[in-house]
């Protein structure tokens, strides 16, 4: 399996045909060949859990069976013709699942890999869909945590999705190894209390917790690629 995780920036004149696309993208990405699932994505404007969308820039995630189903939606989809036309600019990353815990919409999306975690870079995913109840519990949390992790050491870059306003989010970050992600994940006294709040007050209907090797980086957002001479 191959994950892709590609993020999307259109022309400020033409953000109707973003908002546009969450809908009629559906059903061609549904007949996509080689696609066993996909989300598209709206973006938090500060690359983590975040209230301000950035309407100029959305996403998709999605897995396939192998690199070759992939690069044929890269190179002949509608939906990829479509960036292209209305998008000034666009950045993939390609990934293999090492580790996945819970579900996204109700399915196991990466199945239940449990691979060695290699040396180098990894991806982290996380993603919940929150109970209404505990929306404000969430929201009054994720700005302190945020804060630390785009300050930890072995941070490279992160990016906040989600399919939907304020209670399904995400996040998708990637680290120089998993040394630096254990730290931060347990050794954060800031990042702990959230976990733990999220147990003690039962904040998330619905959680999953992925990680990834990065294998491919390409095109480019605000004109650069985030992962420019990390990977082999």
């Amino acid at each position: 399996m191959i994950v892709s995780l590609t993020i999307v920036r259109y022309r400020r004149l033409l953000m109707p045909f973003a908002l546009l696309a969450m809908a009629i993208h559906r059903l061609p990405l549904f007949y996509q060949k080689g696609c066993s699932f996909y989300k598209l994505l709206g973006s938090g404007k500060n690359g983590t859990f975040d209230l301000a969308p950035d309407w100029q820039q959305w996403g998709l995630l999605a897995c396939w069976d192998s690199r070759e189903d992939f690069e044929r939606f890269r190179n002949t989809s509608f939906v990829a013709g479509w960036w292209k036309f209305f998008g000034t600019e666009q950045w993939t990353m390609l990934c293999i699942p090492l580790q996945s815990h819970g579900k996204w919409s109700s399915k196991e999306p990466f199945g239940h890999p449990k691979e060695i975690i290699p040396d180098g870079p990894v991806a982290v995913l996380t993603r919940a869909t929150i109970r209404f109840s505990r929306l404000k519990n969430f929201w009054a949390n994720v700005d302190t945590v945020a804060n630390i992790m785009t300050r930890a050491p072995g941070y490279i870059t992160s990016f906040g999705v989600g399919e939907a306003p304020f209670y399904k989010q995400a996040t998708f970050s990637v680290w120089k190894n998993m040394d630096d992600v254990k730290a931060f994940a347990y050794q954060s006294r800031e990042h702990a209390e959230v976990i733990k709040k999220t147990r003690s007050e039962n904040w998330y209907s619905e959680e999953l917790f992925a990680r990834f090797k990065p294998i491919a980086s390409f095109g480019t957002l605000n004109g650069r690629d985030p992962l420019n001479g990390l990977l082999n």
